[in-house]
């Protein structure tokens, strides 16, 4: 969220959009919109907050693809009621995902989407849920910070769950990639969480090439010391 909210602000964007996918019982929610306060409070960038879930937990397992072997269904359900009282700002869409998704942008005309959090578990729900990246360019920034969850652990691999939609969606994607975030190792968070971030590039978007380092890029030439041996 604090990177999505630093590109926007650097692209002039006073308020973004975060999605949560696989809200379950909605602690993830109620600590984004925590952060969000904080992040509003350094950098000015406004957040709306969506949550996609069906509420009545997980659907039946399409194949092996969806690891029916950790997952079955009814896990995760959540308890509407209780987390729409705990909720100050994020908006509940109740649904699957392939028709919450399909009509998200009509019905929601949401601000530019800056990061997503993904935890749907299962292949087809993820695979469902990527068709909102077919929607129009205003509604997204050009690059998204991206966290999976369901990608590490002896039980999955890259040819069953979020990795595989992964791989499914940039072998059918030409102008938009999905790429693992080359700074999160750098990042001082949780060591597993750093495997977990990726960064969703949209080459085609009309800002993908606007210039927004704050780097400098020709620092001064350094002056020798005096003193034999130094630097």
């Amino acid at each position: 969220m604090y990177n999505a909210a630093q590109l926007a602000a650097q692209l002039g964007h006073k308020v973004i959009s975060a999605i949560e996918f696989g809200v379950a019982g909605g602690n993830g929610l109620v600590a984004a919109e925590r952060h969000a306060r904080e992040i509003t409070r350094e950098l000015g960038v406004e957040f709306q907050i969506y949550g996609f879930d069906c509420a009545e937990g997980l659907p039946t397992p399409a194949d092996y693809r969806d690891l029916p072997f950790v997952w079955q269904r009814g896990f995760y359900p959540m308890d509407q009621e209780a987390l729409s009282k705990r909720l100050t700002k994020a908006q509940l869409i109740i649904g699957n995902v392939r028709q919450t998704c399909a009509a998200f942008f009509a019905l929601h005309d949401p601000a530019p989407i800056g990061c997503m959090f993904w935890d749907l578990d299962f292949y087809s729900s993820t695979m469902d849920a990527f068709q909102i990246f077919e929607g129009e360019c205003k509604y997204f920034l050009p690059r998204l910070s991206m966290y999976f969850d369901d990608i590490m652990g002896i039980e999955c691999s890259d040819f069953t769950g979020e990795r595989l939609a992964m791989a499914d969606f940039n072998a059918r994607s030409r102008h938009a990639k999905i790429a693992r975030d080359c700074s999160a190792g750098f990042q001082h968070f949780p060591h597993v969480w750093k495997h977990k971030m990726f960064v969703y590039h949209n080459f085609a978007h009309p800002d993908y090439c606007r210039f927004v380092s704050s780097n400098i890029q020709q620092p001064p030439l350094r002056r020798l010391s005096a003193k034999i041996g130094g630097t």
